[in-house]
């Protein structure tokens, strides 16, 4: 007679919700990934506690356990998000705006009253990340690493989930962070939050868009790169100047906080290595002339989000364990 095989011990969902894909990832008590697999999302409010389910109920299937043996959900997700009553609002990529939306509530219910907490998109993300470096982490992965770390997403806006001595850091007012949207050029153009020249307006995914309009049907930043590679001089010149204002956004980052990693991710993040190599080149670059910034080696900080993990997933799960601050 063939025994059973264990059950992995202490297994935790993670779902990073996004307006067009739920990306799902299962971790045992190890922190390690056991599943991950990917949903449509649906919008508006029902379409993605429907969306949430189903993410659960198909990664708890393909993993062989069923939702008896999860101790628990957790949520990244994008707009406002309350961690302490789970509830959201402005998701507006979700089509979930107005009054709060008790999306934690809403999912538990539907998963017959398994445990869930929610926590924002970039700070589950920033949680991942610090568990993947395993920077300082000490045994038991629910302590999601002892790192000081900011997950800066270059997406179709500029922001940063930022992790202090293992600790989310979500600041008064929910907006640690928001980078974005510290001005770099009083005489820019409007952002808008409102202000004017703020770095999300040259450091972002839409930034590099507007500035490389995609022309043969593939992502605007693989677009641009790749014929800067090809030696066309205008694109060697956006490359450029987008590079060194990515290096800006980090060395805000690095300046404020001192974290020691700083993890690209977001869209943009999937050209690469040419990404990373174009950025630590301007951070040498700007580096050159200032003994101070070249006594801090920022360019070491700098790494690449994993692209064969779901980041913000597996930071979900963490939260999901209900034991991140």
């Amino acid at each position: 007679m063939t025994a059973t095989p264990a059950l992995p011990a202490g297994l935790t969902a993670g779902l990073d919700i996004g307006g067009t894909k739920v990306l799902a990832a299962l971790l045992d008590d190890d922190g390690h990934v056991v599943e991950s697999l990917r949903v449509p999302t649906v919008r508006g409010p029902d379409g993605v506690v429907a969306s949430a389910a189903r993410a659960v109920h198909d990664v708890a299937a393909a993993a062989g356990v069923t939702l008896a043996d999860l101790d628990g959900v957790g949520l990244g997700v994008p707009g406002l998000v309350d961690p302490r009553d789970g509830t959201v609002t402005h998701a507006v990529n979700l089509g979930v705006e107005g009054a709060r939306f008790p999306l934690a509530d809403r999912l538990s219910s539907a998963l017959g009253g398994l445990p869930v907490a929610t926590e924002n998109d970039l700070n589950v993300a920033a949680l991942g990340a610090a568990h993947l470096l395993g920077a300082g982490r000490a045994g038991r992965a629910d302590h999601a690493g002892h790192a000081d770390l900011a997950f800066l997403a270059l997406g179709t806006g500029l922001a940063a989930g930022v992790v202090l001595d293992g600790r989310l850091r979500r600041g008064a007012s929910g907006a640690a962070g928001e980078i974005g949207h510290i001005p770099v050029d009083p005489g820019g153009p409007v952002c808008a939050c409102g202000q004017r020249g703020c770095v999300e307006l040259y450091a972002s995914g839409s930034a590099l868009s507007a500035r490389w309009p995609a022309r043969h049907g593939r992502p605007a930043p693989a677009e641009l790169f790749e014929a800067a590679a090809a030696g066309d001089l205008r694109a060697v010149e956006i490359k450029a100047e987008f590079a060194a204002a990515v290096a800006s956004a980090v060395r805000i980052l690095a300046l404020t906080l001192d974290v020691q990693h700083v993890v690209l991710g977001g869209g943009v993040s999937a050209l690469g290595e040419p990404l990373l190599v174009a950025v630590r080149a301007a951070l040498e670059q700007q580096s050159r002339t200032s003994p101070f910034l070249s006594s801090l080696r920022l360019a070491d900080r700098v790494s690449l989000a994993p692209a064969d993990v779901p980041v913000a997933a597996v930071g979900a799960a963490l939260v999901g364990r209900r034991k991140v601050s």
